[in-house]
C-alpha cells in the first residue's frame, strides 16, 4: 500500500471548482479502491468538510471559512507547509498540484519526502500580465525544482520541457465521466458554454462579441453554465450588448444535470484562451455534442477533424461565422457519433492505472536518488 499525501488546492465539493478538483478526486477515488492510502489538502470555503469521500480523506486547511477568494489562497499558501510537515511521516509520496496564479509553491524543497508534481496549470505568465506581478519567475523557479511531473496534455508537457529540460515528463490527460453515456445524443436548439465565469482565462468576453454577431442567424439561445469571479462583469457586459434575451445564465451545473446540458445543446463552444487539457470539450464529445473552439494547443489534441471545428485564435468574427455556419450544417448526427467514438479512448480506469505506475516509478527514483 502506498501512502499519498496530495497537495490539491481545490476541493471537488466547492462550488465553482475547476475541472482540475474533478481529476484529482476521479483518478484519486480509483487509487483508494486499488489500496492507495491518499489524503487530499485543499483550501477552506464556505461550508467546507473534512471528510472521507469515496475512499479519499479530504482537509480543507486554512484559518477561516474561507469566504474570500484572495484570503483563501492566502491562507492555504501559508497553511500549507507546516500541515505537510505534521503529516509527512505517515506518508510515502507527496504530490503537488499545481494551481493558480503561480503554479508550484516548489514544494519538493520543503516537503522532505519523494514529490511528484501533476500539472494541470500553467499560465502563470498570464497572471503575470492581470496582476502586474512576476508570478511568472514564481513557475519558472519552482518547475525548476521538480524532478518528476505528470502533464495532463502534451502541450503542457512540452511546456514543462522548456521550463526544466532535465525534468521527466509523464502525460497522463483526464477522463471522461462514466454518467456522460447515459444521455442520447439529440438535435438540440441551444449553444452551451460551461465553464469558470472568468474573462481573461475562458475568454467570456470574445464570446460575448462573436454571440453579438451572429445570434440572429441562430433560433436558439446561447447558454452560460458556471460561477466565478466575473459573474457581475458578464451580466453586466450582456446586458449593455442589448443581448438579455438571447442569453441566459444557467448557474453551477454538475452530475447528470450537466450531462443533460452538454446533450441538449446543438453545439458546445470553448473560446478559451488557454486550456490546460479541455475537459468540458472531452464531456460535451461523449455526450454526442460537436463542439467549436479556437486552434490553441491543449484543446488541439481532444478536437480533431471530425468531432468539432477549430477557429483561428481568438478571431471573434471568425468564430461568430463558424457558430452559424455549423448550427446550420446539416449532418451533425454523424458528426456527433464520430465525437462520441474518438472521447471513448479517455477513460478515467486507464488513466488511473496509468498514474499508478507513475506514482510507482517516481517513488523508485526519487528515493534511490535522494
Amino acid at each position: 500500500m502506498m501512502r499519498v499525501l496530495h497537495l490539491g488546492f481545490e476541493d471537488p465539493r466547492m462550488p465553482g471548482a475547476g475541472g482540475g478538483s474533478v481529476r484529482t478526486h476521479e483518478i484519486n477515488r480509483r487509487l483508494a479502491a486499488q489500496g492507495f492510502d491518499i489524503t487530499v489538502l485543499t483550501t477552506r470555503y464556505p461550508g467546507w468538510q473534512e471528510r472521507i469521500q469515496d475512499g479519499v480523506r479530504y482537509v480543507p486547511i486554512g484559518f477561516g471559512d474561507g469566504r474570500n477568494r484572495f484570503l483563501r489562497l492566502v491562507e492555504y499558501v501559508l497553511r500549507l507547509p507546516f500541515e505537510v510537515r505534521q503529516r509527512r511521516a505517515t506518508a510515502d509520496l507527496v504530490v503537488e498540484d499545481f494551481f493558480a496564479p503561480f503554479s508550484t509553491m516548489a514544494a519538493p524543497l520543503w516537503t522532505k519526502r519523494p514529490t511528484l508534481g501533476v500539472v494541470q496549470w500553467l499560465h502563470a505568465r498570464d497572471k503575470a500580465r492581470q496582476y502586474k506581478l512576476p508570478l511568472h519567475w514564481v513557475e519558472r523557479w519552482g518547475v525548476r525544482k521538480h524532478r518528476r511531473l505528470i502533464a495532463v496534455s502534451h502541450g503542457i508537457g512540452d511546456n514543462l520541457k522548456t521550463l526544466n529540460p532535465a525534468v521527466h515528463v509523464d502525460v497522463i490527460g483526464n477522463g471522461v465521466d462514466p454518467a456522460a453515456w447515459n444521455q442520447e445524443p439529440r438535435r438540440g436548439r441551444d449553444v452551451l458554454f460551461i465553464g469558470r465565469l472568468e474573462y481573461g482565462h475562458k475568454g467570456l468576453d470574445l464570446l460575448i462579441g462573436a454571440w453579438a454577431r451572429c445570434c440572429n442567424q441562430v433560433e436558439g439561445r446561447l447558454l452560460i453554465a458556471g460561477t466565478g469571479p466575473d459573474e457581475a462583469r458578464l451580466r453586466a457586459h450582456v446586458d449593455d450588448a442589448g443581448l438579455s434575451e438571447r442569453v441566459q445564465l444557467l448557474g453551477w451545473l454538475s452530475g447528470d444535470e450537466k450531462f443533460r446540458a452538454l446533450s441538449d445543446a446543438r453545439l458546445v463552444v470553448v473560446p478559451s484562451r488557454h486550456e490546460t487539457f479541455g475537459l468540458v470539450a472531452i464531456d460535451a464529445l461523449a455526450t454526442g455534442t460537436p463542439v467549436i473552439a479556437f486552434d490553441i494547443a491543449c484543446l488541439r489534441e481532444i478536437i480533431p477533424a471530425g468531432v468539432g471545428w477549430l477557429v483561428e485564435p481568438f478571431d471573434v468574427v471568425a468564430f461568430a461565422d463558424e457558430i452559424s455556419r455549423r448550427y446550420a450544417q446539416p449532418g451533425l448526427e454523424a458528426v456527433a457519433e464520430e465525437g462520441r467514438r474518438f472521447a471513448a479512448g479517455y477513460n478515467w480506469d486507464a488513466l488511473a492505472d496509468a498514474q499508478a505506475e507513475a506514482y510507482r516509478a517516481a517513488l523508485t527514483s526519487l528515493t534511490t536518488t535522494s
